[in-house]
């Protein structure tokens, strides 16, 4: 049984379309532009240091896991550099403003503004001042304890892999910083980097008649 299948997953979209008709209906963009993010997650939490509370500063990313706890919503927000912790607060944001931050799915990205802080069990935390939807998810994420386990499903969907498994996204960061370091020792010492094509005009291989043989007849 793959992961879509553990879910009812015509139920699951059509869900999330309906709240992506609502959205527009409120006048909401769900796919919108202009944020511009000021700092990555890792960054940003790297501001609280021993401070109980920084400026506030915005991210964007997409939500890996949502709670609520009565007038409370947590969330993990994941970039492509690592995760932090959201905070919304119905007293803060406004009950409109909260039931809309409530509403979000996992999978949605989002963009959010407001200071870091440490929660009293000592999680590093962003307090949600603000909040603006930048892409709503139609399909589900893969069920949150198991991840995504199928082989063939992570081999064809590389970009469902890449999301829900972060060895495999720690797999492609290493990677390109080993040839960036090798192309960048090549280069200081003189050697030209030349691609050459996997796939070109030029019949090649079993293919290629460069010249006339006896056993071209057969």
């Amino acid at each position: 049984m793959t992961e879509e299948t553990e879910l009812d997953l015509p139920a699951v979209m059509r869900d999330r379309r309906e709240k992506l008709e609502r959205l527009r209906a409120a006048g909401v963009d769900p796919y919108s532009r202009g944020f511009h993010p000021t700092h990555s997650t890792d960054a940003a939490k790297a501001l609280l240091g021993d401070a109980e509370r920084t400026e506030p500063v915005s991210v964007a990313g997409r939500l890996m896991v949502k709670r609520l706890q009565g007038g409370l919503v947590f969330a993990d927000l994941q970039d492509g550099r690592g995760r932090i912790q959201l905070m919304a607060n119905r007293n803060v944001l406004g009950e409109e403003e909260f039931s809309r931050f409530a509403d979000l799915d996992v999978g949605d990205i989002v963009g959010v503004t407001g200071p870091i802080f440490r929660t009293r069990r000592g999680e590093i935390t962003l307090e949600v001042h603000s909040a603006q939807l930048l892409t709503k998810s139609l399909r589900p994420m893969p069920e949150k304890w198991h991840g995504l386990k199928d082989v063939e499903t992570r081999y064809r969907q590389r970009y469902v892999d890449l999301i829900a498994n972060p060895q495999v996204r720690e797999v492609f960061r290493a990677r390109s910083k080993i040839i960036t370091s090798i192309r960048g020792l090549l280069d200081e010492r003189g050697f030209i980097d030349v691609e050459t094509p996997v796939l070109q005009e030029i019949p090649g291989g079993g293919h290629a008649r460069p010249f006339q043989t006896h056993h071209n007849s057969l």
